[in-house]
């Protein structure tokens, strides 16, 4: 085994031994089945400039000085392809998503392997010792984390690393079919981590759906600053999978010219919800609710609101709670999926429901809103207007928001999801 850092600015000497420049790089690319890259050719740097040298005009890549086959003026220079990868401009310092650790990791060093008299790329190294290797501090260091235990190296298989097509500035993840797979919270505190154009290019890669997702796992000023690159078409597209209050939010971040021309881009139904929602201040019972809930007509049968229920409340935020209503939308009552089961299929929901409904009006505080969730130990709650019509429910998360710190929040069991 051999060490990218070990190799890099060795001096390297024709065949005669005339030295002719030091390393620069290494360029690797995958061949047949072998998942692993195997080195192609070397790159010397020269008092006049590159050398790019075939790697079947190396004699031995793995030692103090890298001798060459022939002359300098007998060397055909290699034409590097799309395909190949400059190890050391390419992959050292570069971040990995690594999906078993839920976080992003960056290149320390890449461990090399001679098989049957080819180079190849066997592993990325991430540990600590990777990086006092890269400064020249690893014979120091090598005693005392011995001593201590420590000696994990701290390393991923190049076979589990996946490159990313094109010239972008995050070239791994790994492993990639695992990236979807994710909890959104996970996703977000990645990106969170990521640059710029990492978090951008990452964000690319994923469906609508799970953007959406993501996106509604961080505040809306770094939602808005996300998005900020996007397509106003992709950006409508993530705001229709969103939940109403999770888009209006954003859009309230968002200038006010773009914000207009998403909601047109947006399907009439959710951009109607989601401008209602921006009627009201931000830090009031109707800024922060969310328009989608479910609620059955009170001349429904306990089998007839199951059914409803299952055809019609996909997109809700919250099936822990329904809400019982006239064909006015007026508020008569409650019931939980509990109290919902196990009735009669023929009883009427008006037979078991609760009428006395704790409710908050559309511009009550968002401290209100939390108190009162608070003190009836509520997961969501409904918002009504004067003649207690309802317009949507305020969760548990939404009300605390301003309350406790976000990195709390998220820890908060979500019962209502």
């Amino acid at each position: 085994m051999a060490y990218m850092s070990d190799l890099m600015g060795r001096p390297v000497a024709d065949v005669d031994g005339q030295p002719i420049g030091h390393l620069e790089d290494l360029i690797a690319c995958v061949r047949g089945e072998m998942p692993h890259p195997a080195i192609v050719a070397i790159v010397v740097k020269r008092s006049g400039g590159l050398l790019i040298v075939p790697f079947a005009d190396v004699a031995v890549l793995i030692a103090p000085a890298i001798p060459l086959r022939k002359r300098v003026k007998e060397i055909v220079p290699y034409q590097s392809s799309v395909h190949d990868l400059y190890l050391a401009r390419d992959v050292l310092d570069k971040q990995i998503i690594d999906t078993d650790g839920v976080r992003v990791v960056r290149v320390n060093d890449l461990e090399l392997t001679l098989v049957d008299g080819n180079v190849y790329v066997a592993n990325v190294d991430i540990g600590g010792m990777g990086l006092l290797r890269r400064l020249g501090l690893a014979k120091m260091a090598q005693p005392l984390v011995g001593r201590l235990g420590r000696g994990s190296p701290g390393v991923i298989s190049w076979d589990e690393v996946e490159l990313l097509p094109g010239n972008q500035p995050m070239r791994l993840k790994v492993p990639g079919d695992k990236i979807t797979e994710l909890h959104p919270a996970d996703l977000a505190e990645i990106i969170s981590d990521l640059t710029r154009s990492d978090s951008d290019k990452l964000l690319e890669s994923l469906d609508v759906k799970t953007v959406a997702d993501t996106l509604e796992e961080v505040e809306p000023d770094f939602q808005a600053s996300l998005v900020e690159t996007m397509s106003d078409e992709k950006v409508a597209d993530v705001l229709e999978e969103m939940a109403p209050d999770e888009a209006a939010d954003l859009l309230a971040e968002l200038p006010e010219d773009r914000s207009q021309e998403l909601l047109k881009l947006m399907e009439r139904e959710e951009a109607e919800d989601v401008r209602k929602l921006l009627t009201f201040p931000e830090d009031t019972a109707g800024g922060i609710m969310t328009t989608e809930f479910v609620a059955v007509s009170s001349d429904l049968t306990a089998e007839q609101a199951l059914t409803f229920i299952r055809e019609t409340a996909q997109e809700a935020e919250n099936i822990f709670y329904i809400y019982v209503t006239d064909k006015q939308d007026h508020l008569l009552g409650v019931f939980s999926l509990k109290d919902l089961v196990l009735a009669r299929p023929r009883t009427l929901v008006t037979e078991f429901m609760h009428f006395r409904v704790v409710s908050v009006d559309l511009t009550d505080s968002q401290d209100d809103v939390a108190q009162a969730i608070s003190k009836y130990n509520l997961v969501a709650m409904p918002v009504v207007d004067d003649q207690r019509r309802i317009h949507g429910i305020v969760t548990a998360d939404d009300a605390l928001d301003k309350i406790i710190p976000t990195a709390w929040k998220k820890r908060l069991p979500r019962m209502y999801r």
